[in-house]
C-alpha cells in the first residue's frame, strides 16, 4: 500500500494536516482506512499493507492512526451515514462514515417507489454527504420514471442507467471519480452489484439472481469498502429492505426543500399545514402545484422522525438515571467495606 494507493482511498493534504496535528501523531505512527468490519475486528488499509485489529467504535470508512499493531485514534468524521435499527429501541445503525457521494439505487422494474426514494434522500441529506438518485434497469422503463423521481428529490440530481445496455453509466462516472468515495443505498434486487461491475467493467461483487416476487436475494452480508478501478471506493452495505429514519429534521428539510420553501410563506410560524388560514402548503395542494401525496409523505416522515427524537431522549435519560444508580450503589459498597457507612 502506497502513498498514491492512500489518496486513492481518499486521503487528501486536509488529512495529512489533520493527522500531522493529532496528539496520537509520532514516529511509527501512519494513517489507515477501515475497510471491513467482522463482529469484533476490522480490516484497516495503510501503506504498509492491511492491518487486523479490534473494532470497537470503528466503522466502514472511518480513517485511523496507527502503529501497525493497533490502533491509536480515529480522525474526525466528515459524514455520518445512519439509519435508525430495526427492533423496538431507538438505537441507530452506523452504515458508512466519510462517505461523499449517496447513491440512492432505485430500479425502473417494477415501476420506483417515490416514496422509498424520498426515505432514503432523506437518509441521504442528514448524512452530510451529497445524494445521487440512480434510476437502474433503463432498458425496461416505461418512460416517465425519471421526471417521477425528480420531481420528488430536490437538489438531488437524478440519472437513468442500464447495466445491460451501458446507458447512463459514463454520466454516472463522472460523479465518482478517484479519490471520492460513494455508498449505494437501495432494495435488494435493485441491481446494485450489477451496477458496479459495469462501471468497473468486470466483477467486483457478486450478483443473485432476483426472486420470483420482484426482490432479490442478498448477494452481500457485511459492510466493505471496495476500490473500483477508473473510480473511487465504493462502500458495499447489504440491501435494505425497509429505512429507518435517524432523528434529524436537517435531512427532512433538504429532502423537501420545496416544502420547506412554500412553508416559509405560511401566515403563522408554527403551521402544520392541515387546516390553518394563510397556509401557503395548502394553497399550493388546492392549485395542483404540489401533490397531496408528496404533503403526506412530507407529514409522515416528519412524524416518525419526533417519534424518533422522543423515544431517543427518552432512552438516553433511562441510561443516564441507570448509571447514576449504579454508581451509588458502587460508592454505598466502597463506603461499606471501608467500614464508614452501613450497607442499604
Amino acid at each position: 500500500m502506497t502513498d498514491d494507493m492512500l489518496e486513492t482511498l481518499g486521503w487528501d493534504a486536509r488529512r495529512a494536516s489533520e493527522a500531522a496535528a493529532h496528539p496520537a501523531a509520532g514516529p511509527g505512527v501512519s494513517p489507515g482506512r477501515v475497510v471491513r468490519v467482522e463482529r469484533d475486528l476490522v480490516r484497516v488499509a495503510t501503506q504498509d499493507g492491511m492491518l487486523t485489529v479490534p473494532s470497537v467504535g470503528l466503522a466502514v470508512g472511518d480513517w485511523v492512526l496507527t502503529d501497525g499493531q493497533s490502533w491509536a485514534s480515529a480522525l474526525d468524521r466528515r459524514t455520518e451515514l445512519r439509519r435508525k435499527d430495526s427492533g423496538p429501541t431507538s438505537d441507530e445503525q452506523l452504515l458508512a462514515t466519510n462517505v461523499d457521494v449517496v447513491v440512492v439505487v432505485e430500479p425502473m422494474d417494477p415501476r420506483p417507489s417515490v416514496r422509498r426514494v424520498e426515505r432514503m434522500t432523506t437518509l441521504a441529506w442528514a448524512s452530510g454527504a451529497v445524494p445521487l438518485v440512480v434510476l437502474t434497469k433503463a432498458d425496461l422503463a416505461l418512460g416517465r420514471e425519471v421526471a417521477d423521481v425528480a420531481s420528488v428529490v430536490p437538489g438531488a440530481e437524478v440519472l437513468a442507467v442500464s447495466a445491460a445496455t451501458g446507458a447512463g453509466l459514463d454520466a454516472l462516472r463522472a460523479h465518482l471519480p478517484a479519490g471520492r468515495t460513494f455508498v449505494l443505498l437501495g432494495p435488494s434486487g435493485a441491481g446494485k452489484s450489477t451496477l458496479v461491475n459495469a462501471l468497473a467493467g468486470h466483477e467486483v461483487l457478486a450478483t443473485g439472481d432476483v426472486r420470483g416476487d420482484g426482490r432479490g436475494k442478498h448477494t452481500t452480508t457485511h459492510r466493505e469498502l471496495v476500490q473500483v478501478p477508473g473510480l473511487g471506493c465504493l462502500v458495499d452495505t447489504p440491501g435494505i429492505r425497509g429505512v429507518g429514519l435517524v432523528a434529524d429534521e436537517g435531512g427532512l428539510e433538504q429532502a423537501f426543500a420545496d416544502v420547506v420553501e412554500l412553508a416559509a410563506a405560511c401566515r403563522f410560524a408554527d403551521c402544520e399545514h392541515r387546516t390553518e388560514p394563510g397556509c401557503a402548503v395548502l394553497e399550493a395542494v388546492a392549485q395542483g402545484a404540489l401533490p397531496q401525496a408528496r404533503l403526506a409523505s412530507y407529514r409522515h416522515l416528519l412524524r416518525e422522525i419526533a417519534h424518533q427524537s422522543a423515544r431517543k431522549a427518552s432512552q438516553d435519560r433511562s441510561a443516564l438515571r441507570s448509571r447514576g444508580r449504579q454508581s451509588n450503589r458502587t460508592m454505598r459498597e466502597a463506603m461499606t467495606a471501608k467500614g464508614r457507612g452501613p450497607a442499604v
